[in-house]
């Protein structure tokens, strides 16, 4: 299954929503990726095993499974996740890039590539739609984690 969406951070037409810099749009990704369990509190332990200059690897431990990331950054533009396979996990990436197409505006775009299925053309009737179940918490999470990175940049916790 691919997914693809995108979310709008920054919107120059819209004086209610508070502009955040992309030197803080990247510190608040940057904790999704040291700290993910301040956007996820079902996550019991995050162990940075290795850390170079632009990539991290990491240990999630979820108390029923524990998922291994490769981190790949590119500072203030794109954050690449490769989740491992494992018994209990299919693994799959997922990237967000930051998207600046005009002065003012702001977004970001996630891209999720997971092994799930989509279901095909003859998919029978009553089928769950496991895909179309994961896209939505896929998008919602985003969503969440996006209202809490502007929720601590106003209250200037991010720099």
């Amino acid at each position: 299954m691919r997914f693809e969406h995108l979310i709008e951070v920054n919107d120059a037409n819209n004086p209610a929503v508070v502009a955040l810099s992309v030197e803080q749009l990247w510190q608040g990704l940057m904790l999704r990726v040291e700290a993910p369990q301040r956007f996820l509190e079902h996550i019991e332990q995050v162990t940075i095993l290795e850390r170079g200059g632009d990539w991290v690897l990491r240990e999630v431990d979820f108390g029923q499974f524990i998922v291994r990331d490769r981190i790949s950054l590119v500072l203030n533009s794109a954050i690449r996740f490769e989740t491992e396979a494992n018994a209990q996990h299919p693994g799959g990436t997922l990237a967000i890039t930051l998207e600046s197409p005009e002065e003012g505006h702001l977004f970001l775009r996630f891209v999720y590539d997971t092994t799930v299925p989509e279901p095909g053309p003859g998919a029978g009737e009553g089928e769950i739609d496991y895909a179309a179940y994961l896209k939505a918490a896929y998008r919602q999470m985003d969503i969440d984690m996006m209202r809490q990175i502007r929720e601590w940049a106003v209250l200037g916790q991010l720099s």
